[in-house]
């Protein structure tokens, strides 16, 4: 596997940085070459010894660490869908699972999550914080907003007709709607008809809120707020609290339709 380590060049200038040039530098890079009709990987460039010194100094963190991302948080009854092919173009248990999780936290009406953010699945059984990490290795923040009606259906009509199989996709959780073409019909939230006058908030993760994956950008609204909440905890102190999961409750139920 080959490694990089990053250098960037600045130059400091009557008050302002301006990045001159960056570069990846390659730490013990390989590629493949024939050898006696075999195909094998050498090193691109002389190997860089790992330092003994260092190694030894930082064993025992690596091992605390590593014992720490194995503990047990809980349980479910059955798998938690997570996996590319199906989560971008699919509402899912896991997709509703971790909304969920942002909802309750965030104390809101209904939840959005882009569904790049869900990189894997969860198998039935023992849940480790591992696992979780293996879902929300990004380090997103919750974030919410409070909206009026008419605002959301704004933002849905952009946010819920997202293009399937990709990772703006949304996963929702709290809402349900109809989606034809470029709009949203029949929006309502925990099943009541969505209100354009009333004010619902939801949640939202930091790098849709700021635009990412084509969402409209919510981060300046006068109502934003950052909770500082890292997804991955939020989604960890979630099962713990209700383990053990029934996966069931947790499966779409037609909720979004699309004609």
């Amino acid at each position: 596997m080959g490694q990089y380590v990053g250098r960037a060049d600045f130059t400091f200038k009557n008050g302002e940085f301006e990045l001159k040039s960056y570069d990846l530098i390659p730490v013990n890079l390989k590629k493949k070459v024939e050898v006696d009709g075999k195909q094998v990987r050498v090193f691109i460039q002389d190997e860089i010894a790992q330092d003994q010194e260092v190694y030894n100094t930082l064993k025992p963190f690596k091992e605390k660490g590593q014992a720490a991302l194995e503990i047990v948080i809980g349980n479910t009854n059955g798998a938690l869908i997570g996996e590319r092919s199906i989560v971008r173009n699919n509402q899912t248990n896991l997709g509703r699972l971790i909304a969920e999780s942002h909802k309750e936290r965030a104390k809101a009406d209904f939840a959005v999550m882009n569904s790049g953010g869900v990189r894997a699945s969860i198998e039935a059984g023992d849940v480790s914080y591992k696992d979780v990490l293996k879902v929300q290795p990004f380090g997103n923040i919750l974030t919410y907003v409070d909206m009026s009606g008419a605002e959301i259906q704004d933002y849905l009509n952009v946010v819920g007709t997202k293009t399937k199989d990709s990772g703006a996709y949304a996963q929702f959780a709290g809402v349900s709607m109809t989606v034809e073409a470029d709009k949203v019909s029949n929006v309502k939230i925990n099943g009541e008809a969505l209100d354009p006058a009333k004010t619902y908030r939801f949640t939202i993760p930091s790098f849709n809120a700021a635009g990412g994956d084509g969402y409209p950008k919510i981060s300046t609204h006068p109502a934003f707020v950052n909770t500082g909440y890292v997804d991955a905890e939020v989604l960890k102190e979630y099962i713990q609290k209700h383990s053990p999961i029934d996966v069931n409750k947790f499966e779409p139920n037609g909720e979004i339709t699309y004609k």
